[in-house]
């Protein structure tokens, strides 16, 4: 059995039962909402090192990684919007700004390489963390403020060191962990990998 794809399909399955909770019990669903929501950061965070332990972290598996990581964020996303709309519209500016730079990644890696960004930067993990704690105040105590601002500026960050990753990298590569190690890439230098964040 590939464990790994199994724990990648895991947050696969979760997103329509995400939108499916949300348009059919609203607000009774928020719990549970978060705890598919953390169950399915801990399969993100073991898939990609079972992976690195069963010597099988390919760029296939990657990249079904990181499509299916956008699609398990974005349903909890939307799922957000509809339930707490009144505290998202106050934040506008700021969500606006990540959806922005989300898609600026995309725009930029697909006219470079013609290829989505698969980079599992270090920047992209935290900000990952973040957002487990912006829609944990969101949806659990009904907030935004600090966690949600805080969520902003590490992920305008981190997209920016993804579009800095792609721009350096002289040909498509996967997980990079920052700009500064595509950098010593693109001159020919070795990088050191974290077995645990980067295969």
């Amino acid at each position: 059995m590939n464990i790994p794809k199994v724990l990648i399909f895991t947050r696969l399955c979760f997103a329509p039962i995400i939108l499916i909770l949300t348009y059919y019990y609203g607000e009774s669903a928020a719990n549970y909402i978060l705890a598919l929501m953390y169950i399915g950061l801990f399969t993100d965070i073991f898939d990609g090192i079972i992976a690195r332990k069963q010597n099988i972290s390919n760029e296939q598996l990657r990249r079904l990684d990181s499509q299916i990581d956008m699609l398990f964020w974005l349903s909890i996303g939307i799922s957000t919007w509809f339930l707490r709309n009144d505290l998202l519209r106050e934040n506008l500016i700021g969500l606006w700004t990540i959806m922005g730079m989300e898609m600026l990644c995309y725009v930029v890696s697909f006219i470079k390489f013609k290829k989505e960004t698969c980079t599992h930067a270090i920047l992209s993990k935290l900000w990952g963390i973040t957002l487990l704690i912006a829609f944990t105040a969101l949806l659990g105590f009904h907030q935004a403020g600090f966690y949600f601002y805080l969520c902003v500026v590490v992920g305008f960050l981190a997209h920016l060191d993804v579009i800095l990753i792609i721009l350096f990298l002289p040909k498509w590569t996967h997980d990079v962990p920052s700009s500064y190690h595509a950098l010593k890439i693109r001159q020919g230098k070795e990088i050191k990998r974290n077995k645990l964040f980067n295969g």
